[in-house]
């Protein structure tokens, strides 16, 4: 299983369009590619397409607040 977050970042020509980040765990479940490809994949099958990220970023941990709510402005 992995986790992540998705955030809006700066475009010139859309004003903002979504950017994965994503944290990939050893443990993930046996038919999940966590690659760049397979998110994009999975964001096929289930969003909307204007929703999809433009970016994959994959990172050690997602930075989280004393309640573990991410904190999608120090992404």
């Amino acid at each position: 299983m992995a986790e992540g977050a998705v955030v809006g970042i700066p475009d010139e020509r859309r004003n903002e369009v979504p950017k994965a980040f994503v944290v990939p765990t050893p443990d993930a479940e046996p038919g999940v590619d966590v690659t760049e490809d397979g998110i994009r994949e999975f964001f096929l099958d289930n969003v909307a397409a204007y929703k999809h990220p433009r970016k994959v970023e994959f990172i050690d941990g997602l930075p989280r607040t004393t309640s573990g709510k991410i904190q999608k402005y120090k992404l």
